[in-house]
Formats: structure tokens, C-alpha cells, sequence
């Protein structure tokens, strides 16, 4: 493979790596819009919603712990799956 493809191919994939967060940061920013408080989501629950696999939102949450600043989240608990609390950056 060349060096371009190999250059294109990761620029997709990190152009899909970052919409599929930005699916995720959009829902959590509505749903706190919609609720006064924290919400409590486990990857398994929310993963029609938006569209990714409960393995691709662990994934995502992970990453986006540190990376969004308008948005807390955070490892709450492990029952079954884990837990993470969202809440606003405030």
C-alpha cells in the first residue's frame, strides 16, 4: 500500500472516529437539555439511540473523558456494564 493510501485511509477513519464522537458528545448534550441533573448511561442502553455499538461507545467514552470541555464525564460504577455519569461542564 502507498504511503498516500495509507495516508487517506487513516484520515478516514480518524474523520469517522470523530463523528461517531461527535454523535455521542450531541446526544448527551440534548438529553442534558432535556433533563435538569445528571444523566446515568450505560453503553448497552443508549446504543440504538446513537447508532454505535455499546463496544464503541466505551471506547468513545474513554477517550472523550478528557477531550470535551462543555461536557463532564465520567466512570460512575460497573453492574453488569459500566456506568458514567454526564453531566454539564459547569
Amino acid at each position: 500500500m502507498s504511503t498516500s493510501a495509507t495516508q487517506t485511509q487513516t484520515q478516514s477513519q480518524s474523520t469517522q472516529h470523530s463523528s461517531k464522537a461527535q454523535r455521542l458528545v450531541d446526544y448527551f448534550k440534548e438529553e442534558l437539555e432535556r433533563q435538569s441533573g445528571d444523566l446515568y448511561v450505560k453503553g448497552k442502553f443508549i446504543a440504538d439511540d446513537v447508532d454505535l455499538s455499546p463496544k464503541e461507545i466505551g471506547a468513545l467514552m474513554v477517550q472523550l473523558q478528557d477531550s470535551v470541555e462543555d461536557i463532564e464525564i465520567e466512570k460512575w460504577s460497573y453492574t453488569s456494564a459500566t456506568t458514567w455519569r454526564v453531566s454539564d461542564g459547569s
